[in-house]
Parts: structure tokens; sequence; C-alpha cells
């Protein structure tokens, strides 16, 4: 068990760890440009599907975030999220008009967030497109569906997403979307 001194210590470590990356996104999308975020993306997404390579699979959305939730813990990314649903709303999952699943996250602790704060990076940048494909690369790999992380609201305390999980292929199209 780490105590409070310890994990107060390890928190900063991580958390100038993370101002240099802030500093290196900064970099890459000043020489790269737009094409920056999209490299994240398929990096994140390449190292959640890894992340998640063991994890339980399930179609199933709500169980499906759980396991995300245990892949990301199992491999110390601190990143907590929770399901958000408004009272005028009255389900958490809602089917779009081509067979996909919708629901709304707010994440919360997110040390991108505070780092770019800390650094004075915009958000909505490719440090958080990498995370986005981290998510969405662990949720593919447990679900076997294509997924999608979008912004909804990007804040000082938290950050409101809209998931979406794609409608499986049909028969015959295994490789759509992938």
């Amino acid at each position: 068990m780490v105590n409070g001194d310890a994990l107060v210590q390890k928190r900063r470590e991580l958390q100038e760890a993370m101002n240099f990356l802030a500093a290196l996104a900064s970099g890459m999308e000043q020489v790269v440009g737009r094409g920056a975020t999209g490299m994240s993306f398929v990096a994140g997404r390449s190292l959640g599907k890894r992340f998640a390579q063991g994890a339980r699979k399930t179609t199933d959305l709500l169980e499906a975030l759980e396991e995300v939730r245990r892949v990301l813990a199992a491999n110390h990314c601190a990143w907590g999220f929770e399901v958000f649903n408004p009272k005028a709303k009255p389900e958490v999952v809602t089917q779009s008009a081509d067979g996909g699943l919708e629901l709304m996250l707010v994440f919360r602790d997110c040390m991108i967030r505070q780092s770019l704060f800390r650094f004075g990076h915009a958000q909505q940048g490719s440090l958080c497109t990498m995370m986005y494909g981290l998510f969405s690369g662990a949720l593919e790999a447990i679900t076997g569906r294509r997924a999608e992380l979008d912004i909804v609201h990007a804040g000082e305390n938290a950050c409101l997403k809209r998931l979406r999980l794609r409608a499986p292929a049909p028969e015959g199209e295994k490789g759509a979307g992938a």
C-alpha cells in the first residue's frame, strides 16, 4: 500500500512527465499540423486494443464500459469516467437510426486535461485525441464494434463526451469500418 506522501510524490512525478508530453504534443502539432491528431488517435487506439487483449468480451455497452474501467486500472491509467444521464432523458443508452448505440460520458480526473492547463496548451488537440483513441481501442477490443468518442464540452473541471458504438457490420463485411 502506498502512503499519502508517497502517492503525492508519484503524482507529482507523473505530472512532470505529462508536462513534458504536453510540450512535445504542442511542438508536434506546430510541425506536423492537423495530421498530428490523426497520428495520435491511431497510436492511442493501437495501445487501447493491446491493453484490452485479455479483457472479457461483451456486446452490452454498460458492461463493456465497466470492463474498460478495469482495463484502464490494470494498466495504471487513472482516467475516471461516469455515465452522464440528464433527468430529462429517460434512457442512458440510445439507439441511432443506423443501429449504433450512443451515450454520454463525463471525464473528471484527467491527467491530460490537467497537464494541458498547467502547460497553457489548448484542449482537444493531439493529446486528447490520443486518449480518445486509447478508450475507443479498448472498447472496440471488448465489444468487437467500432467506437467513437467525441467532445461535446471541454471544461476546466470535466469533459462531456458522446460515445458512439457503431452498428455491427453486416455478415460478409467483417473488415468494414476497421
